[in-house]
């Protein structure tokens, strides 16, 4: 397919390429057959926030904040907020009377927030950057029904709408929030090295907020690095060794845990299923997405599908990449995207697994237990553990074009895909039918106000 056209590919680090995930140029079953490049940042871009139907933004390590329009490729705004690298971003759309504004708020290594306001008209207008002091932001949280949003560095700060600090927590130790989700009954969970703590909202008379921690859960061995919500009841955490959590949102109580082994078949004839001594990165859990009812975790540079309903495992692919995975999306049509450090896209397709091309064990992914008690892991399996709904990923697209590692992914839907990297460069990944059909439509509207050929 798309091979490199922008620069050599490299493997990151000293990583033997598995031939089995190399599908060769004909990809039928991928429609990103085009790809426009956007020029603009001049070094790392890691954040992609989507704005509305065809516009989106994009910052990183230079400190910029780039808006885009996804459908011709255009460079809409440039903002300028920062002096260090973005550390945060996200989008703040909020109504006013008849009026309808979207903010984007970025948080950046120099301790500032920056604030920069879009109001929906035909043209693009924001007002002039607004810039916080002294808050250091490593994670951004808007919560739409209570009209305020919450920015996390050493302390939660809470701010309304109007972009006013309303309150902040009190720490005393230099630990600092790397993730927030929200939870029912006015609540936030907030990632702290290995600890979860619970914060809470209240609305005092006079419409004072104030915020206190409520409860820490202390149930992670080493620090978290992925935290979300599944649905209104449960919420997930996942952690540097592989620790996986499923939470209720409520009662803030365990409803299942799993650690995450890797394992490797033997070389006897036996084919006996060992305990491999993995690295830290091979089960670091990087990334969790979730529609609802499927879970997916980048795990190392492998791929779990995991059922929140059925409490089962749906698929999984230990070596989906050539290194690590740092972003994932569920599709609609049953399938999952990934993006890697080796600067690769992929598409995966859920199949039935006729064959046992990976074994799977109670190692990772087994059995899901209720609270602390059989957290120990016990010794190896002897045999493969059959799990007959256990469906395989089978990679169906395969976008090359970046040169460096890929940040994250931002869908359109039939407009397309936009990717972010290390390369400095944004691709925006498309359908050449469906392109050449409205570049076609395009002319023949111009011809016609010219009066035709």
């Amino acid at each position: 397919m798309l091979r490199w056209i922008l620069g050599g590919r490299e493997a990151q680090g000293s990583v033997e390429k598995n031939p089995v995930l190399f599908i060769g140029e004909e990809q039928p079953k991928n429609w990103f057959t085009e790809l426009q490049v956007l020029k603009g940042h001049f070094d790392i871009v890691r954040f992609l926030v989507q704005i509305d139907d065809f516009r989106f933004a994009s910052a990183g390590d230079d400190g910029l904040v780039l808006v885009w329009n996804v459908e011709t490729g255009e460079r809409l705004l440039e903002l300028r907020g920062h002096s260090q690298q973005i550390t945060a971003m996200t989008a703040y759309t909020h109504t006013s009377g008849e009026n309808t504004h979207t903010s984007l708020i970025t948080a950046s290594s120099d301790r500032t927030l920056s604030v920069s306001l879009h109001t929906h008209t035909h043209t693009d207008t924001y007002n002039p950057v607004v810039v916080f002091p002294e808050c250091c932001g490593s994670c951004l949280l808007v919560l739409e029904r209570l009209c305020v949003w919450v920015s996390g560095g050493n302390e939660l700060c809470v701010w309304n709408r109007d972009f006013q600090l309303q309150c902040q927590s009190q720490h005393h130790d230099d630990t600092g929030i790397s993730a927030t989700v929200e939870l029912p009954k006015n609540c936030i969970a907030a990632a702290m090295d290995k600890e979860i703590v619970i914060f809470r909202l209240t609305m005092s008379t006079g419409s004072q907020l104030s915020v206190a921690e409520v409860r820490r859960l202390s149930d992670h061995q080493d620090s978290i690095h992925a935290l979300i919500n599944i649905n209104d009841g449960l919420f997930a955490s996942g952690s540097h060794v592989g620790e996986l959590i499923l939470w209720d949102a409520v009662d803030w109580t365990i409803m299942a845990y799993e650690h995450i082994l890797w394992e490797e078949s033997q070389t006897d004839t036996q084919a006996e299923i060992r305990l491999a001594a993995p690295k830290p990165s091979e089960m670091s859990i990087q990334q969790l997405t979730s529609d609802g009812e499927l879970m997916v975790a980048a795990v190392g540079s492998g791929l779990y599908v995991y059922s929140v309903i059925t409490k089962s495992v749906v698929a999984y692919r230990k070596t989906a990449h050539d290194s690590n995975v740092l972003h994932t999306m569920l599709l609609p049509d049953g399938g999952l995207m990934s993006c890697s450090e080796d600067g690769s896209v992929r598409i995966w397709e859920m199949q039935d697994l006729l064959l046992p091309a990976e074994p799977a064990s109670a190692g990772f992914f087994g059995m899901w237990t209720f609270g602390r008690s059989n957290k120990q892991v016990g010794p190896p399996v002897k045999k493969v553990l059959e799990l007959p709904s256990l469906r395989t990923l089978e990679l169906t697209g395969d976008l090359i074009g970046h040169s460096g590692a890929v940040q994250m992914f931002v869908s359109f839907g039939e407009k397309g895909l936009v990717t972010c990297s290390t390369d400095h460069l944004l691709i925006a990944w498309k359908n050449r039918e469906r392109e050449s059909h409205l570049r076609s439509l395009a002319l023949f509207r111009k011809l016609e106000e010219n009066g035709g050929l």
